[in-house]
């Protein structure tokens, strides 16, 4: 399953909830089922800067497509990289660079994310971009 059809479910699974705060609980949900990074990789250099909270992230490259762990030490953020990783794990870089964004506006994320929380979005986001960069340059 592609990018496209992975985010179209997403917009499907979250549309099913009518209030956000059944939203929010869906989030934290989705952080339950994270995969998780290993210990050695929460450190510094895998930290994402720009978040409120503390947010590991871990990326390889294997048969040419990205795999992604990460862990945080909050709920929401914690079920936010979830869904990010949800979406972009086991894509190529190509595919991951190319990604068309409108589905975090089709998920309310901003609309209803704190300003710091919707930062820390972006960030992470932004970090998963910059290692798909490097796989695609590596090669």
């Amino acid at each position: 399953m592609g990018i496209k059809e992975k985010t179209r479910q997403l917009v499907e699974e979250f549309d099913y909830f009518d209030d956000w705060m059944d939203k929010y609980n869906y989030i934290i949900d989705l952080g339950k089922t994270l995969p998780l990074i290993d210990e050695k990789y929460k450190t510094p250099e895998y930290t994402i800067s720009g978040c409120q909270s503390q947010v590991w992230l871990h990326a390889e490259l294997v048969d040419g497509k990205v795999i992604f762990t990460a862990d945080s030490d909050a709920i929401i953020t914690k079920g936010i990289i979830a869904l990010l990783i949800r979406v972009f794990s086991d894509e190529t870089p190509d595919e991951i660079l190319k990604a068309d964004m409108g589905f975090i506006d089709a998920l309310g994320l901003k609309e209803y994310l704190s300003p710091t929380r919707s930062n820390g979005l972006f960030s992470m986001i932004k970090q998963m971009e910059m290692y798909a960069y490097a796989f695609r340059e590596k090669r």
